[in-house]
């Protein structure tokens, strides 16, 4: 499976992005889908997990903030942020099992 993240930018201190992940390949639907976020200088850290049925797990960071959810005829999966902050910068990557990365998307928060 090969994995293409999208949808960063620049946004302001409280608003709101979304990333997409779109996967090729088959057996999209039986994996195990991950957020990871790299901030400079700091280890690359789990952000949100969502598996096949579409149960999901978040860092304490992101609880309440993000929402991951998958399409599974899509092949999709998204990272939906809002309230977002400066501490949130990063460069966001999509993960598949815990092996395969896309690559990352550049998220910048900042007035």
């Amino acid at each position: 499976v090969q994995l293409q993240a999208s949808g960063g930018g620049l946004v302001q201190p409280g608003g709101s992005l979304r990333l997409s992940c779109a996967a090729s390949g088959s057996n999209f639907r039986i994996y195990v889908m991950n957020w990871y976020r790299q901030a400079p200088g700091k280890p690359r850290e789990l952000v949100a997990q969502i598996g096949p049925g579409g149960a999901a797990n978040y860092a304490g960071s992101a609880r309440g903030r993000f929402t991951i959810s998958r399409d599974n005829a899509k092949a999709t999966v998204t990272l939906q942020m809002s309230n977002l902050k400066p501490e949130d910068t990063a460069v966001y990557y999509c993960n598949a099992q815990g092996t395969i990365w896309g690559q990352g998307t550049l998220v910048t928060v900042s007035s």
